[in-house]
């Protein structure tokens, strides 16, 4: 049985949760952790998150913001040099829902249910979008090299499927902030952690396979990649529970 906060996970009136949103939104583009259309979109996600599984998901949300800007802009000029930087405007709207449009319908599909499943889904699914951007940004800023997970061959940093140790050990701790903080603030019972962490983890390893044994063969998209894998990390949650 769920044991919430009510300030946390109780539904607030559609005004608020509607000028939270834009405020967070402006934030996020004036930051230009988001393009325009980027925007649009997040502000769309924050608005079912926070809807539908209350102002923890839209904490939740927030957090992987911080987190995943925060490691984008980290040596942002020597990832140019590499040519992995994001773009300079920030995340699109294809970007933005690939990420974390999976947290998005599985809080709708808690608010339609009821089923507290679906929160532990939407935890991971954010997890493991937190897990893959740190661990690739920050792999790419303190390791020269990587291995690609299919064939355990150096490669550069940065290239899609490659692995290294600073970037695994930073996706580990990623998921385990946004999975804790899931449980510090009640949207998740303790005994659910480890499997929001676990899944989440397990998602980020496939997210490295799809990019060397797909997306470097121009057979799926980064996009592509993304949604599989918080698709991914939410099925195997919800499975294990």
């Amino acid at each position: 049985m769920l044991i919430a906060m009510p300030m946390f996970t109780g539904l607030h009136p559609l005004w608020l949760v509607a000028l939270v949103t834009l405020l967070a939104t402006l934030i996020a583009r004036t930051l230009h952790g988001v393009s325009p259309s980027g925007a649009v979109a997040g502000g769309i996600v924050a608005f079912v998150l926070y809807a539908a599984a209350g102002l923890g998901a839209f904490i939740l949300l927030m957090l992987l913001f911080i987190l995943t800007w925060g490691a984008t802009r980290l040596g942002y000029p020597r990832k140019q040099r590499l040519g992995t930087a994001e773009k300079k405007e920030g995340r699109t709207a294809s970007q933005v829902f690939a990420n974390v449009g999976t947290a998005a319908v599985c809080a709708a599909a808690y608010r339609w249910h009821g089923n507290v499943l679906f929160l532990l889904a939407m935890s991971s699914a954010l997890a493991e979008a937190a897990a893959d951007t740190v661990s690739s940004e920050l792999g790419q800023f303190f390791s020269q090299t990587a291995f690609l997970v299919t064939t355990w061959k150096k490669v550069p940093a940065g290239t899609n499927g490659g692995v290294s140790l600073f970037g695994t050990l930073s996706g580990i701790l990623a998921a385990t902030v946004i999975s804790l903080t899931a449980v510090f603030i009640g949207l998740l019972p303790f005994k659910w952690l480890i499997f929001s962490i676990g899944a989440a983890i397990a998602a980020m390893f496939t997210d490295s396979f799809l990019g060397a044994a797909l997306e470097r063969r121009g057979l799926l998209s980064n996009d592509g990649v993304n949604f599989l894998s918080t698709l991914l990390a939410a099925g195997i949650a919800y499975s294990l529970a």
